[in-house]
């Protein structure tokens, strides 16, 4: 579905990605897991197309975008619906607006059919009669829902999440976690979760990938990745493996 192909990226004097490989299947969900600021999120911005690396190829779904005009790069940006860390949602729009505002955006469709579509998404993800409420209203992994309710109004193939059990406790972010697996199963879509929490990796992951210092430095199944021989795979899950985990 992805190929990332010996990818590069500074910024200034700093090499963020140093010869990044990466394959992400079709259908499954690839969780890409390392330390704050080895490159994951600089990696997944180059998924979608927000930034073009300085070397290597990026293809997505057989089309290399790494060659592709802005105008080219949007109809490509249309497979992807991003969740994104903190939800990101409007606080002065309601749930449904929230969710509608790719339609609005992206679509020429009359109101009703809007709202349709709104009411459909939110009943997919549990949320049956949120449309009038604030986000202010909204506990934790209800934002998380109404982010991912937003991301696949338009039907994406791909679904890129950017950290999203950090700083939630532990009930919440495990709800939050069953929620990705629900939605690669009820929609059958691709997904790509980056996040530095072990124990999601875990749980949602088809395929973990390692990153350290600009590199996958190994990638495979949970169970591959959890009997690494990589000295830095096992200090890094070292304290989480002595906890019994």
């Amino acid at each position: 579905m992805i190929e990332i192909r010996d990818v590069h990226k500074s910024f200034g004097g700093n090499h963020v990605l140093r010869g990044i490989n990466l394959q992400v299947p079709e259908g499954a969900t690839t969780v890409i897991i390392g330390a704050s600021g080895s490159g994951k999120s600089v990696l997944i911005k180059h998924m979608i197309g927000l930034l073009r690396p300085d070397a290597g190829r990026v293809i997505v779904e057989g089309e290399d975008t790494t060659v592709l005009s802005e105008r080219e790069l949007e109809r490509v940006r249309e497979k992807f619906g991003m969740v994104f860390q903190s939800a990101a949602l409007f606080d002065s729009m309601t749930v449904g607006e929230n969710v509608g505002f790719p339609l609005r955006e992206h679509r020429r469709l009359r109101e009703r059919e809007i709202d349709d579509i709104v009411a459909q998404k939110l009943s997919l993800l549990s949320l049956e009669g949120a449309e009038g409420l604030a986000p202010a209203e909204l506990s934790g992994g209800m934002r998380k829902r109404v982010g991912l309710a937003r991301a696949i109004v338009l039907d994406p193939r791909i679904i890129l999440y950017d950290e999203p059990t950090t700083g939630l406790d532990p009930i919440t972010a495990n709800s939050v976690d069953e929620m990705i697996i629900e939605a690669k199963e009820q929609l059958g879509v691709t997904s790509v979760v980056i996040t530095h929490d072990i124990a999601s990796s875990f749980r949602v992951g088809d395929y973990v990938a390692m990153i350290h210092e600009g590199v996958i430095v190994d990638q495979g199944s949970p169970a591959k990745i959890r009997s690494s021989s990589h000295p830095y795979v096992q200090k890094f899950f070292s304290t989480w493996f002595a906890k019994g985990k």
